[in-house]
């Protein structure tokens, strides 16, 4: 019998009513899930294949392998080894092709942060859509304690959690926990560990009952929003809503137009069923 590979991406798929979902698990877990450059490598091909593999996609949710950790930060015995600031590069590269091969991946992306979230491994979390955490999850951006300035993926917490915290967060070096989080806004629930799946599936079932073009046009366009001014933000929603309304499907509707439809008819038997009831 072959040896379980000690380190790996896995990825499951699950079939709902209305398309898959995925469910991608860092694997690791002998070393609380931290992340080498293979698996950088393997995380971002991941992201980039499924949803070319998967055209009915509806969702994926991101999690780390066992009740640990999420991710433990970056491997330290791989970024200690460096010994120049062009291999130091590269390697930080790789985490950042990761958290964007996330960010760009055309449906939502549910962080399952399910123990520790360091490092790297919460800038990971911070590049998924929403964030849904275990109570005991301990989120932290040590690098300062180790010598480096938190960089690439860690621009997007300001976002989050405000300056304020951010300056705190990464200069401090400092562990929050879970609660903490989320008054922060650093993740979007918290739930008791054996209560994490229900949440995950709750959010799941609200994306699967929406239209599936709606949601990741609307992706695209936050994606919009936070590269330009306000200005041009609000712009660009007029093509996005517009294209909204081409003719897809069978049916030759638009999915606005058959939603919309749906919603009209069963607002109308809804209002004839309570009719019926007074007489």
């Amino acid at each position: 019998m072959a040896a379980k590979n000690p380190q790996a991406i896995l990825t499951t798929l699950a079939q709902r009513l209305n398309g898959q979902v995925a469910t991608v698990t860092i694997s690791r877990p002998s070393k609380l899930n931290s992340l080498n450059s293979q698996l950088l490598e393997s995380l971002t091909e991941t992201f980039r294949e499924i949803p070319k593999k998967h055209k009915d996609l509806i969702a994926v949710v991101l999690t780390g392998d066992g009740s640990k950790s999420f991710i433990g930060g970056a491997d330290i015995s791989e970024m200690g080894s460096k010994e120049s600031p062009a291999a130091a590069r590269q390697f930080i590269t790789r985490v950042h092709h990761a958290c964007k091969s996330i960010r760009e991946c055309p449906v939502p992306v549910i962080g399952r942060v399910n123990g520790y979230s360091l490092g790297a491994g919460l800038e990971i979390a911070a590049s998924c859509d929403f964030r849904v955490a275990s109570s005991n999850a301990i989120f932290g951006m040590p690098e300062v304690k180790i010598g480096v300035p938190s960089v690439v993926e860690a621009a997007l917490l300001p976002g989050l959690i405000g300056w304020g915290k951010t300056r705190r967060f990464l200069m401090l070096g400092d562990n929050i926990s879970a609660a903490e989080a989320l008054n922060w806004g650093l993740v979007e629930k918290v739930v008791e560990p054996g209560v994490l799946d229900q949440a995950v599936e709750a959010w799941v079932a609200h994306l699967e009952q929406n239209g599936p073009l709606a949601v990741r046009r609307q992706k695209a366009l936050m994606r919009q929003w936070e590269e330009l001014g306000l200005e041009e933000g609000i712009k660009a929603g007029i093509p996005a809503f517009g294209q909204s309304f081409e003719p897809e499907g069978k049916d030759g509707l638009s999915e606005p137009a058959r939603l919309m439809n749906e919603f009209l008819a069963a607002k109308e038997k809804s209002k004839k069923e309570k009719g019926s009831s007074k007489l």
